[in-house]
C-alpha cells in the first residue's frame, strides 16, 4: 500500500519545491509464511524495517481484510512450557483472527518466569524451539517482557494482542493486560479446558512411583532420578513383579487359546465321525435293507438237494437283511453261525427268531460272511 511523505514546508505552487517532491513509500513488514519446510524465524533475524508509517487500525477495519503488503500484526505470548494441544489451539486462533495476519509469539525467558510465576520443565531454548516448529507461528520474540510497554509495541509494531478474557493477575497487578484493553488492542481467544501444564505435571507427580518405575526400566540410574537406594530396589522389584504376572498373563491366555483351538478340532471331528457313520449306515441299509438291492436278487433255491445240502435253512442273518443261504452246504452254515453267533457254532439254527439279537450290529461294524459264501452269491442286475 503505497504511502506518500510530504517534504519540508515551501512556498505553494513554486515549480521544482520540495512541496512537489513526493516519494512514495512501500510496506516492507515480513509477509505471514507460506511454507512450513523450515521453523519459524526469531525476531532478531527478521525484524520489522519499514519506513512507511504504520497507520492504526480497528478490530473492525483489520477483519474487513488488508492489502497484501500489510498484514495485521498479532502478538501472542506466554511461558509455553511442556507445550501442548492447548497452546497450539491458542495459537490457531489468534492466526485466524484476521483474514491477513502475522503472528509473532514472545517466550519469557527462565529468569522472568521462575520470578513471578514458578520453576519451569522445559529451559527457555526447549521451549523457544517448541514455539518455532508451531505451523500457526510466523515469528518468535526471545525473552519476551512480562508486562508490555508501549515502547515494545512500537518497536514490533504490533497492531493487536491476542489472550484469553481472564484477567491475568502478576507482578503487583490485577491484570497485565488491562492497558492493552483500554487502548482497543485486545482480541480474547477461548482456552481449552481439560489440559494446561499444571493438569500434566499434577498427573506425573500423582503417578509418581509409576514414572519413576517407567524410567528405571529405560534405563535411568537412581541418581538421575533423585531416588533413594531403598526406594530403587523397591521399583526394580515392582518391575520385576509385574513381568512375572504379564507372563503369567500370556500363558494363561495362551492356553485358553490352546483348549478353544482342541474344542473346536474334536467338535470337528465328531462331527464327521458322525457323517461318515450315518453314510457308512446309509450305504449298508441300501445293500442288504429290507428294500436293497439284495433282497431283489434271484437266488434259485431248488427242491430236492442232496444231503450236505440245507434247503430248510432259510436265513442265518437277521430278518432285516434277508441274506438266504439255501444254496450253501452244511458246512459253510456252520461257519458262518460260528462267525455270528460265538458260542453256538455246533448248534443247528431251523428258524430265523434263533438268531443273535445283535446280529445287524457285528454284520454293521466288523463281520463279513466267509469268501467261499460270498462267490456263491448271485450279483444283483445291476452289477451283472
Amino acid at each position: 500500500m503505497p504511502v506518500r511523505a510530504a517534504g519540508a514546508e515551501s512556498g505553494a505552487g513554486a515549480p521544482g519545491s520540495p512541496s512537489e517532491a513526493m516519494e512514495e513509500l512501500e510496506h516492507t513488514c515480513p509477509q505471514p509464511r507460506l511454507t512450513l519446510t523450515a521453523p519459524a524465524p526469531f525476531a532478531d533475524e527478521t525484524s520489522c524495517q519499514c519506513q512507511a508509517p504504520h497507520e492504526k487500525l480497528t478490530i473492525a477495519q483489520a477483519r474487513l481484510g488488508t492489502p497484501v503488503d500489510r498484514p495485521v500484526r498479532v502478538y501472542a505470548d506466554g511461558i509455553f512450557d511442556l507445550f501442548h494441544a492447548g497452546h497450539a489451539r491458542a495459537l490457531m486462533q489468534a492466526k485466524t483472527l484476521f483474514p491477513n495476519s502475522y503472528l509473532l509469539v514472545g517466550v519469557c525467558s527462565d529468569d522472568l518466569t521462575h520470578k513471578f510465576k514458578g520453576f519451569t520443565v522445559m529451559n527457555e531454548t526447549e521451549r523457544y524451539e517448541a514455539l518455532r516448529h508451531c505451523r500457526y507461528v510466523d515469528e518468535v520474540i526471545r525473552d519476551a517482557p512480562w508486562t508490555l510497554t508501549p515502547e515494545f509495541l512500537e518497536k514490533h509494531k504490533i497492531d493487536f494482542v491476542a489472550h484469553d478474557d481472564i484477567p491475568y493477575s502478576s507482578a503487583g497487578s490485577d491484570d497485565v493486560y488491562k492497558h492493552i484493553k483500554e487502548a482497543g488492542m485486545f482480541v480474547p481467544t477461548q482456552r481449552t479446558e481439560g489440559i494446561s501444564t499444571s493438569d500434566i505435571i499434577t498427573r506425573i507427580v500423582r503417578d509418581y512411583d509409576v514414572y519413576a518405575r517407567r524410567n528405571l526400566q529405560r534405563g535411568y540410574t537412581a541418581k538421575e532420578l533423585n531416588v533413594s537406594f531403598i526406594s530403587e530396589k523397591k521399583y526394580r522389584f515392582q518391575n520385576h513383579v509385574d513381568k512375572m504376572k504379564e507372563k503369567v498373563k500370556n500363558v494363561e491366555e495362551k492356553s485358553k487359546e490352546f483348549v478353544y483351538k482342541v474344542e473346536e478340532k474334536s467338535h470337528d471331528l465328531i462331527q464327521k465321525w458322525e457323517e461318515k457313520s450315518r453314510e457308512f449306515i446309509g450305504n449298508f441299509l441300501e445293500l442288504f435293507g429290507p428294500d436293497g438291492a439284495w433282497c431283489h436278487v434271484p437266488w434259485g433255491g431248488q427242491e430236492g438237494n442232496s444231503s450236505d445240502e440245507m434247503p430248510w435253512f432259510t436265513s442265518i442273518v437277521h430278518i432285516h437283511l434277508k441274506l438266504p443261504l439255501s444254496r450253501c452246504s452244511r458246512n459253510e452254515v456252520a461257519e458262518c453261525s460260528r462267525l455270528f453267533l460265538p458260542g453256538r457254532a455246533q448248534t443247528a439254527v431251523p428258524h430265523e427268531a434263533a438268531l443273535h439279537p445283535a446280529l445287524h450290529l457285528h454284520l454293521g461294524s466288523s463281520i463279513r460272511p466267509p469268501l467261499p459264501l460270498l462267490q456263491k452269491l448271485p450279483l444283483p442286475p445291476s452289477a451283472a
